[in-house]
């Protein structure tokens, strides 16, 4: 199947900047032995499957070729989606060798604990592999009497790279080279999950024990206001929170600090592991018996049942003075987290209002306000 053609009710499917920087490859090399502009490869993915990408630019003569790809994410797009991918190959005197580096936009290693050299440039090892395998197959009879050097570069990837997660784990001046499929699965939680471990492994090779698990990029920034750690320490957790924390305690983790507003934290204290909003729902009942243990009137818990969202019921509490509720909330929260590291990591949780306020904390109630 072409994924850049939309299957008809189905979500479309994507491909990551891995693939885009082989297709591009692809297309340089078969350039360079036909002599004529490549309009589209076929990529040999991971596992074996083939994908046809579109070729976006192709120039070359007898020896180089420099050709580009759009990456597409499909109905799953991140900041990467549209960048222009772009693969500068030259033939070398190095028979059977074939050389791979990222050029201007791709990011450069600085930390230990994501698997690739501080210095290197960030193109992870499948994409590598994905780009020597395809091109040991189009470009083998060059092989025997040449190398290959293959440079990716990516025009707007220093722009792109503060989008992503690459500055808190010590990637600088641009994106990753990524892919583990080559395929980007609309709304997948793998790569997110990857992402998660990723960031945990550095933070445990920079020799530190303390992370902040948050559930986005605001509750970040006010978490960071309140908690003087490293950069790498801050770990966005998003709807994985049961996740983020077993993965903590698998790494030994010793100390968790959980920070988040009224929605996420009302989810995950009745238990749900992925807070996806529409994933699940918010359980009024469940918020309402709290205020009930804080001897709210009856009048306020009838409010709390009928609310529209955690973020309502944050405004009835407050309004009607309800002592406790937030401590409770985040007393739950607290058990749960606890449930899913096995008892293995130390957890502080802390609830946000919308402000940058901490509402409550739990174990440690008033350290933080």
């Amino acid at each position: 199947m072409d994924v850049q053609e939309k299957p008809k009710g189905k979500l479309r499917t994507g491909f990551t900047t891995g693939t885009s920087a082989t297709a591009a490859s692809m297309a340089a090399i078969l350039s360079i032995i036909n002599q004529k502009k490549i309009e589209s490869v076929d990529v040999l993915l991971p596992k074996k499957d083939r994908i046809k990408i579109n070729i976006n630019s192709c120039k070359f003569d007898k020896n180089k070729a420099r050709c580009s790809v759009i990456k597409d994410g499909g109905d799953d797009p991140d900041v990467t989606h549209g960048a222009e991918i772009v693969v500068d190959l030259e033939l070398t005197t190095k028979p059977n060798s074939i050389e791979i580096d990222g050029g201007e936009g791709v990011g450069r290693v600085t930390k230990p604990g994501i698997g690739l050299e501080i210095g290197q440039a960030a193109i992870n090892p499948i994409p590598r592999k994905m780009i020597t395998e395809n091109l040991t197959l189009t470009g083998k009879k060059i092989l025997e009497k040449n190398g290959i050097k293959v440079v990716i570069s990516v025009p707007k990837g220093k722009e792109l790279g503060p989008k992503t997660d690459n500055p808190r784990i010590g990637i600088v001046d641009g994106i990753s080279i990524l892919g583990t499929s080559g395929i980007v699965i609309p709304y997948s939680t793998a790569s997110f999950a990857a992402a998660i471990r990723q960031q945990i492994d550095v933070v445990v090779s920079m020799g530190d024990d303390t992370v902040i698990l948050t559930t986005g990029g605001r509750s970040e920034d006010y978490a960071r206001k309140i908690l003087e750690l490293p950069e790498h320490s801050f770990i966005q957790m998003g709807d994985f929170s049961g996740y983020a924390i077993s993965q903590c305690a698998k790494k030994g983790i010793k100390k968790a600090y959980v920070g988040g507003f009224i929605g996420k934290f009302a989810k995950m204290a009745t238990g749900v592991k992925q807070t996806h909003v529409k994933g699940s729902k918010v359980n009024m009942e469940f918020l309402a018996e709290l205020a009930k243990k804080c001897k709210a009137e009856e009048n306020i818990i009838q409010k709390i049942k009928n609310a529209n969202t955690a973020r309502n019921v944050q405004e009835i509490v407050l309004e009607n003075n309800t002592k406790g509720f937030f401590d409770e909330v985040c007393s739950e929260v607290y058990k749960q987290m606890i449930n899913h590291s096995e008892s293995k990591t130390s957890i502080e949780i802390i609830l946000f209002d919308f402000d940058g306020n901490v509402l409550a904390s739990h174990p440690s109630s008033k350290r933080f306000y």
